[in-house]
């Protein structure tokens, strides 16, 4: 994870979308529906993938009502949507690389809606792998760090867990899995008693694009901000590494 801090992008998003609480909320509701319907039902006991996506709206502050609606609405007992899953791949501005996961109802809209980011950005879509290459596909874990934590403690419980890599900032551990082995790890800690400010499924730049530039990042940072602003779009990756 050398050169990459997943917490600070995760501090970073925080601090914009503190106020925009109910948007994550709604976010988090289309990927319980699709965790529902694709993983086997709506009992997190028996579907890991609904697991996940809880311990994600925990991390997110997502209050336990929320979640069971969602659980409820995704199972039938409300109205329920058919989410599909889609892919987005292109160069934003000053030929940075982007990565757009989408749940939607609605194909056509959804790509119209993005392509047009893109244009308006002077940037353009690209074709399936276009980008996906750049990226590595990584579970990242952060951890709160506490003055209750041993470093050295924390560190080794991760790696025995399955991590493949442990990094400690000031604030907190960012451990690192390989996707397939991200629930068992994350499951895992969890049960140690471990707080997450984050548990999700990153995409990882190999080579991240220095941007040193204070225009450039202000451009960039404006075209990520209308992406994430997208109804449909749950998550966007890409590989600027921005001046602080």
């Amino acid at each position: 994870m050398s050169g990459h801090s997943k917490w600070a992008n995760i501090k970073n998003k925080k601090e914009k979308t503190d106020s925009q609480r109910g948007k994550i909320f709604t976010k988090i509701g289309r990927e319980i529906a699709i965790a529902v319907k694709e993983g086997g039902g709506g009992d997190p006991t028996t579907n890991s993938k609904l697991r996940d996506v809880i311990a994600k709206a925990k991390a997110n502050n997502m209050p336990n009502d929320n979640i069971s609606r969602s659980i409820k609405k995704a199972t039938g007992e409300g109205s329920s949507v058919n989410y599909e899953e889609i892919l987005y791949e292109g160069y934003g501005p000053h030929n940075v690389a982007v990565i757009i996961e989408v749940l939607t109802d609605n194909r056509n809209r959804c790509a119209a809606e993005i392509r047009h980011i893109f244009s308006k950005a002077g940037g353009s879509m690209g074709a399936s792998g276009s980008v996906a290459w750049m990226f590595d596909k990584k579970g990242v874990i952060v951890i709160e760090r506490t003055a209750l934590h041993d470093e050295d403690e924390v560190m080794l419980e991760a790696l025995d867990a399955g991590a493949e890599d442990f990094v400690a900032q000031d604030d907190a551990f960012e451990v690192c899995t390989a996707p397939e082995d991200f629930s068992a790890v994350r499951e895992t800690l969890e049960k140690a008693g471990y707080s997450f400010l984050s548990a999700e499924i990153d995409r990882i730049p190999q080579n991240p694009l220095e941007i040193r530039d204070a225009g450039a990042a202000d451009s960039i940072q404006a075209f990520l901000d209308r992406l994430e602003d997208n109804d449909d779009v749950q998550n966007v990756f890409h590989n600027a590494e921005m001046p602080e």
